[in-house]
């Protein structure tokens, strides 16, 4: 009998501890908490990634998260330019609420934002690459940043012990230094969130050694817009500096030698434009000069012979803005396949959702410029991707309005992480299964950094589906109006045109009720404030 007892002891022991293991320990089950991989690059326009439009470049690997995931055909920013961009990705709101209006702004790090969020909820948290907010990144466990803008040739890199420099090509070593935190660093147990920043496609587009010759000599289909004379615009688009024709610098743009221009008398539009291109150029090693003058010598000798002028050179100058612009894209294309390689390799692909995005759009020559900060669309829109497996069907494309408010509360929702009631953006996953019902149905922007580089007017506005009204102030007063259906390039502003007196009604009426929505309802013109930005502004020698 005392056997029998101790037999049935066991089974109902076994029995017992089979039913206890139907729920899988804590650690196990936090670890199946999607982890998140949000990559942001830096100036990378629509234009040139094919899943967008193939005719510049195409892009295989970063194609992969559209055609396993989402395509978002109408993402935009909320403020056009680096550093507001990624603090509005972090925050959750707009610019006038999250401490950084403009690229001169310092980041306010004691403020609420998803990474810190993730962490409490039992995250791990990284950022590799572009930081650019002038504050030391918070509510990160690992952390290696470029010191602002950062160097595309052998890059230093600050991290919690100090700078440092490394060897190679940006964009190959924000690569290496996020593998080796997936493969190296990170804690297995725990769900992790990876930013993974790149500073490229950012000016002044100096390429990979890998890539120095992929576009050489191809010919770049020329934008209809590209001597756009802005007709029927405002004065801030002519004031603006960023044309190709007279503000994109023949040598750090362009990589023409500075004693080449000095022979030529071409002048630069500023003076460091030639001390930038020198500074480039000597952060080569010797073998890389020997390689970097092989492919741009043959450039600088023809352009000596040449020496085109007027039209022709702004022709020359897009040419090789173009070149080496989707050179710096294809490396970004290369690195991000790695990545996702590495995850495909470790079984972290099902359990991972990607984000591809960019801090803003570009002009790719579109109304003759390079650069963002306007309103139009080649800046305002930006590339957004997302992989999710069993949440995002294969393929899909969305169509809603969605902005880059919408990052942070996107990212807390796939976490099942509360979203603050602070935060202005929406959550994306109900459009991951088709949802759209109560969706937004119009889009406000709101851009800071005037007077500054580049010299674009402070302004803000509307978008909808079919249209957009902007309004430009500070030291200007003007109004612009578009149908973008009928004019989708945005050349014919109809603002006080009869035929739309309705529509430019309706549209003012809209753009009053976000502005009280975001809770941006000053224009910030007292004295004091501009003062403040103008003072600022001549310490930096922009003013």
């Amino acid at each position: 009998m005392k056997l029998n007892h101790i037999v049935s002891f066991c089974l109902i022991a076994i029995l017992f501890a089979c039913k206890e293991n139907k729920s899988e320990p804590k650690e196990v089950a936090e670890a199946k908490q999607p982890n998140i991989v949000f990559i942001i690059t830096d100036d990378h326009a629509y234009q040139a990634l094919s899943a967008y439009d193939d005719k510049l470049i195409k892009t295989p690997y970063i194609d992969r998260l559209a055609n396993e995931g989402m395509l978002f055909q109408k993402a935009f920013v909320t403020n056009s330019i680096c550093s507001p961009s990624r603090a509005v990705a972090l925050t959750g709101k707009f610019s006038h609420l999250n401490s950084v209006r403009d690229n001169l702004d310092v980041f306010d790090t004691t403020q609420v934002t998803f990474p810190r969020l993730l962490q409490k909820a039992g995250y791990e948290t990284a950022i590799y690459g572009k930081w650019h907010l002038k504050s030391e990144p918070k509510g990160f466990d690992f952390w290696e940043v470029l010191p602002d803008q950062g160097h595309y040739y052998h890059p230093e890199f600050l991290t919690p012990q100090g700078e440092i420099k490394e060897k190679g090509y940006v964009t190959d070593v924000i690569t290496d230094k996020a593998i080796h935190y997936l493969d190296s660093l990170r804690t297995d147990s725990k769900p992790f969130m990876l930013m993974y920043n790149h500073k490229a496609p950012h000016r002044q587009w100096w390429p990979s050694m890998h890539d120095l010759e992929d576009f050489k000599y191809k010919k770049i289909p020329v934008p209809e817009t590209l001597f756009d004379e802005y007709k029927t615009k405002s004065k801030a688009s002519a004031e603006a500096e960023m044309r190709i024709a007279d503000h994109m610098a023949l040598s750090a743009d362009n990589k023409i030698a500075p004693e080449i221009l000095d022979k030529l008398n071409y002048e630069e539009f500023l003076d460091w434009y030639k001390s930038s291109y020198t500074e480039r150029f000597n952060r080569l090693n010797e073998a890389e000069q020997e390689q970097w003058q092989k492919v741009y010598g043959p450039i600088n000798e023809e352009f000596l012979k040449n020496s085109p002028k007027g039209q022709a050179l702004t022709l020359w100058k897009y040419q090789r803005y173009m070149e080496d612009y989707l050179g710096v894209i294809k490396s970004v294309d290369r690195n991000v396949g790695r990545l996702l390689e590495y995850l495909d390799d470790n079984n972290l692909t099902e359990n991972t959702m990607v984000v591809y995005t960019s801090d803003q759009g570009f002009y790719l020559g579109e109304h003759g410029w390079f650069d963002k900060r306007f309103m139009y669309e080649e800046s305002f829109r930006t590339p957004l991707l997302i992989r999710y497996p069993n949440h995002i069907k294969a393929g899909s494309v969305n169509t809603d309005l969605v902005q880059n408010i919408d990052f942070a509360s996107t990212v807390l929702d796939v976490a099942d992480v509360e979203i603050p009631k602070d935060m202005q953006g929406l959550s994306l996953t109900p459009l991951f299964e088709g949802n759209n019902k109560d969706w937004r149905d119009a889009l406000y922007y709101h851009y800071y950094e005037y007077p500054g580089i580049h010299m674009v007017k402070r302004h803000y506005g509307v978008r909808t589906e079919r249209y957009k009204l902007i309004r430009f102030y500070y030291n200007i007063e003007a109004w612009e109006l578009y149908d973008l259906e009928k004019d989708p390039q945005e050349m014919n502003n109809v603002y006080d045109n009869p035929d739309y007196a309705e529509v430019q009604k309706q549209m003012h009426k809209r753009l009053e009720e976000l502005r009280v929505q975001y809770n941006d309802a000053s224009d910030r013109l007292n004295q004091k404030w501009i003062d403040s930005d103008i003072k600022r502004l001549k310490s930096l020698g922009w003013y």
